[in-house]
């Protein structure tokens, strides 16, 4: 019988519980995927915890974004057979053995990848292309700080920029992780706690500052970031690991800054046009080796509490991965 990590009390992830759900029946025009691996990711922290801007009714399973094998197809469904390896977008449910997917939510995996590997890649790196391509329009030799580069998403930032032609600016908390985004091509780093980063941005700049601020963090480390920002910068909101900040609107219009809110989802949601040519970018440049995640943990299905820790606890480099097959 699938195993699936159920949801069904708000809460920490200790409050979740694995259990054993009979399969559900496969409805017309759907597909049945054996999940063999889920990508851990700080929306099914919040979602869980009730905290998130989606909120599902429990019960629910967390997860938005698997990896696995086609087992089953409706016989409506076109382009899709048994067998194909294939990576699984959602909006939850992927912290299961099994799911159930229209052929929509469903992208091939690249032929290089193991299944940890594309279970952790299109949320990721999903979201940096929307920030620095669509929002950000980051352009070649401009000046790229990423905050939080040694996260799943930071990493993403670094390797994405370095692909754009930006010149880089890594801030991380650990000089571990600065080494990892160095290894994914960051130019300049810069080590939470030794510097403060605005200094490090302005020395590193020659007093010029950065041209897009790339920042999953927020609460401070937002609100410094407007003291380090170039003449015309773009500084794109990501997440608050760090809390909420606040926006000085004297600091924006000294420096004829944007701030951007990033929420890549919504955008393919309500543009799925936008999202297909995303899904095309970072397939083909995986394809090419360009692009690949940063898996510092794999852990079984049943460490489902452990792993989503390692997030809460800013103890992963870049991505982390359940196993459940």
């Amino acid at each position: 019988m699938p195993k699936a990590v159920v949801c069904r009390e708000l809460g920490p992830p200790e409050k979740l519980r694995l259990e054993n759900l009979a399969s559900a029946p496969l409805a017309p025009g759907q597909v049945r995927v054996a999940v063999h691996a889920a990508g851990i990711n700080f929306p099914d922290i919040l979602m869980a915890a009730g905290e998130y801007q989606l909120k599902p009714e429990l019960p629910f399973i967390p997860g938005v974004e698997a990896a696995g094998e086609v087992i089953e197809v409706d016989g409506a469904v076109q382009g899709v057979t048994v067998g194909d390896r294939v990576i699984v977008k959602l909006r939850h449910g992927g912290y299961a053995d099994e799911v159930l997917v229209a052929p929509s939510q469903l992208t091939p995996l690249p032929s290089s990848f193991d299944y940890a590997e594309g279970a952790t890649f299109l949320a990721a790196h999903g979201t940096a292309y929307h920030a620095l391509v669509d929002r950000g329009q980051v352009r070649p030799g401009e000046v790229l700080l990423v905050h939080g580069a040694g996260g799943g998403v930071g990493l993403a930032g670094v390797e994405l920029g370095k692909l754009l032609g930006a010149t880089v600016i890594a801030a991380a908390s650990s000089q571990e992780k600065l080494a990892v985004a160095q290894a994914r091509g960051a130019d300049h780093l810069v080590l939470y706690g030794r510097e403060p980063f605005r200094d490090a941005v302005k020395r590193i700049t020659d007093g010029r500052g950065a041209d897009v601020v790339y920042d999953p963090v927020g609460g401070e480390v937002f609100e410094q970031s407007l003291r380090c920002i170039a003449w015309g910068a773009r500084v794109l909101v990501i997440g608050f690991t760090g809390g909420i900040g606040l926006a000085r609107s004297n600091l924006l219009l000294i420096k004829g800054a944007s701030v951007l809110g990033v929420r890549a989802g919504e955008a393919a949601r309500k543009d799925p046009a936008l999202g297909a040519a995303r899904i095309k970018a970072l397939t083909e440049w995986a394809e090419a080796g360009k692009l690949r995640p940063n898996i510092s943990h794999r852990l079984p299905l049943e460490d489902y509490a452990k792993a989503m820790r390692l997030l809460i606890e800013r103890k992963a480099v870049g991505r982390v991965a359940l196993i459940s097959r």
